[in-house]
């Protein structure tokens, strides 16, 4: 097992794996950019250093200085947390060449599934359904009219290195699909230096529901059962919960051997999540595989009581796993807890949290980073913080997410709390009955 572990990222998830890695007796080390000094992140690592200014690219992306501070704390493993260089094969191949772990798949198996393009061809040869569309990159606005000929529209063009529904464009009929290749070929190489873009089938009334699989270093491979993140906006996400109220025992058990089926096909090792939409008539397409620990899993953690971060380090440190798969014992939402003002188009808040007052009680998980007198920095994502209920039911977990948003005090910023209540009081959320599309609907009361 690992000695000492550096976490090369910031906030709620380093706090998150340094509890772990103390629950594990494994040393942590943090670093921290000149604007987070006084994360608690920062204050509970066994040791932290500096690693640069303020913006992403001098601290938490600057390779240079994350491998200097694992190499002046001995430290033997980095865990890279979610987004920054989380999915980054570059920085995991660095790893391999400095004789430090990357806690997480090796650079072949993030290149396989990294781009959409190749991830798509992968996964069809595995046997696992993808959306219909073409089978590589587009060259010219005429060879995607005649594509959307063949695959009938409505389709979207994606581009191959995307996220975040960056270089995204839904096109619904040809007099609009000019127009739509040109911006989001534009809008790709803005954001990604790749102004590659393809096309599929757009999947209408779609449902974003996701498998947890987790893969050792012996060709294992199992799921730990779904999520339902369709609760989103411009496709980031804001509610996730286990299971999904449209889950039925068969669709996940289909759901769960084609995620398997995905992972085995590049003999994934780590914990990922294989993204699925999922059509009103339960047709279930392969959209992408993140290949690293999520946001939410939180979310799977409770309605299975597993410790996925436990997991990742072990299957790291050539640990084998059961192979069993998992179903979801409980019911947990987790709902995230942003600087965001909901009455302003979710305008980011940073600032300086004044009075500070987190839920408690039966059924209440909070992760958090923040306390009282904390100042919520204007470089990075909004996110305060994530809070979870579990209970028996559905029912029970809305209501316990209600009363926990209740009595969730925080003062100085703007957050998403008050939307957060809104929607679990909406009669449609609480009927299950609500797709990728149903914030476009939603308006804060």
């Amino acid at each position: 097992m690992f000695k000492k572990i550096l976490i090369a990222n910031r906030g709620e998830i380093a706090l998150r794996v340094i509890r772990t890695c103390r629950e594990m007796g494994i040393k942590t080390v943090a670093v921290y950019s000149t604007a987070d000094k006084d994360s608690l992140h920062v204050k509970f690592a066994d040791e932290a250093v500096c690693i640069g200014k303020p913006a992403s690219a001098d601290s938490y992306l600057n390779v240079p200085h994350i491998m200097a501070a694992a190499e002046i704390t001995n430290a033997d493993a980095i865990h890279p947390g979610y987004g920054f260089l989380a999915e980054n094969a570059k920085f995991s191949q660095i790893c391999a060449d400095h004789g430090i772990k990357f806690i997480g798949p090796t650079p072949e198996m993030i290149n396989k599934m990294g781009d959409k393009i190749t991830a798509k061809d992968t996964m069809i040869k595995a046997g696992v359904p993808v959306v219909p569309g073409g089978e590589g990159l587009l060259d010219s606005v005429d060879q995607a009219k005649s594509l959307a000929k063949e695959v009938g529209y409505p389709v979207i063009l994606k581009a191959t290195a995307g996220g975040g529904g960056k270089g995204m464009r839904v096109v619904w009929n040809e007099g609009e699909i000019e127009k739509a290749y040109s911006t989001a070929k534009q809008e790709a190489a803005a954001s990604f230096k790749n102004d590659g873009i393809y096309m599929e089938k757009f999947v209408e009334e779609p449902r974003h529901i996701e498998i947890q699989v987790a893969g050792d270093q012996y060709g294992t491979v199992c799921h730990m059962s779904e999520r339902d993140c369709s609760i989103q906006r411009r496709h980031q996400k804001l509610v996730e919960e286990s299971p999904s109220p449209f889950m039925t025992p068969e669709l996940r058990k289909k759901m769960g051997e084609a995620a398997i089926k995905a992972a085995a096909a590049i003999n994934y090792e780590s914990v990922g999540t294989i993204e699925f939409l999922v059509d009103k008539h339960r047709n279930f397409y392969f959209m992408e595989m993140n290949t690293r620990i999520q946001v939410e899993h939180c979310v799977t953690e409770e309605v299975i009581n597993f410790d996925l971060i436990k997991e990742q380090i072990k299957i790291a440190a050539g640990e084998k796993i059961s192979g069993k798969n998992y179903e979801p014992q409980m019911h947990a939402i987790e709902c995230r807890i942003n600087a965001e003002d909901p009455y302003n188009d979710f305008r980011p808040s940073p600032g300086k949290i004044t009075v500070l007052h987190t839920p408690g009680g039966h059924g209440v998980r909070v992760d958090s980073h923040v306390y009282a007198g904390y100042v919520i920095p204007p470089y990075y994502d909004s996110m305060i913080g994530k809070l979870i209920t579990i209970a028996q039911t559905r029912e029970e977990a809305i209501d316990t997410m209600y009363r926990a948003l209740s009595e969730y005090v925080i003062e100085g910023v703007k957050t998403t709390i008050p939307f957060h209540l809104q929607l679990m009081q909406n009669e449609d959320f609480r009927k299950g009955n609500f797709t990728t599309k149903f914030l476009e609907t939603f308006k804060m009361k």
